[in-house]
């Protein structure tokens, strides 16, 4: 059967188009321009389901009548906001930092009906409690696995697991960054049922 409505992954994040190919939908990716910046004062969460929502939109204009999945995730560890480290010196200090302690991922997943105007969105938290880590083993992870485009510097489908003593979230897939079973309710309110009756 030919799916209903045309879909659209507003997000370049290779980790993301792989956690949606799991679904079996025929879909795009579009880079979405977006300011990313948190507001004063704004939680965690609140920017994640804001930024969520203005990537959506930022795609829609060029794919009227698509449904448009935006999705954006905010990592903290006691109040500090954790981005990508984006290098080596970075994710060392970022797993120094979060060694022993909890860190929280907020998810936020949305999809935008671009006919309708109407959206659909949902947070998810993750929270990751971090194993005492020494400053060798940290190394040695950064040098084999590289996670320097990840929030939290740590890829839990990877070999960043060795880290981890224990991760709570009702989406284990939230903690990659596209939370599915969120996202699968969301398509299904939109009227785009992954499985169909």
């Amino acid at each position: 059967m030919a799916q209903s409505r045309k879909l659209v992954l507003a997000s370049t994040s290779r980790y993301r188009e792989t956690l949606l190919g799991r679904l079996g939908l025929e879909f795009e990716c579009a880079a979405p321009q977006a300011d990313e910046s948190a507001l004063p004062g704004e939680a965690a969460a609140q920017t994640a389901l804001r930024l969520s929502i203005a990537k959506a939109r930022a795609v829609a204009p060029r794919f009227p009548g698509a449904l448009i999945i935006g999705c954006d995730q905010v990592a903290s560890c006691e109040g500090t906001r954790l981005g990508k480290p984006d290098d080596y010196a970075n994710a060392l200090r970022q797993l120094q930092a979060m060694s022993g302690k909890t860190a929280t991922f907020d998810t936020a997943v949305s999809v935008l009906d671009a006919a309708s105007g109407r959206v659909g969105s949902r947070v998810v938290p993750c929270r990751v409690t971090f194993r005492e880590l020494g400053r060798a083993q940290i190394e040695d992870y950064l040098r084999r696995e590289q996670p320097y485009d990840c929030a939290g510097s740590a890829k839990s489908e990877g070999l960043g697991i060795a880290l981890i003593a224990r991760i709570d979230t009702e989406d284990p897939t939230s903690l990659i960054g596209l939370p599915l079973i969120a996202l699968t309710g969301l398509l299904a309110e939109a009227g785009l049922p992954v499985i169909r009756a």
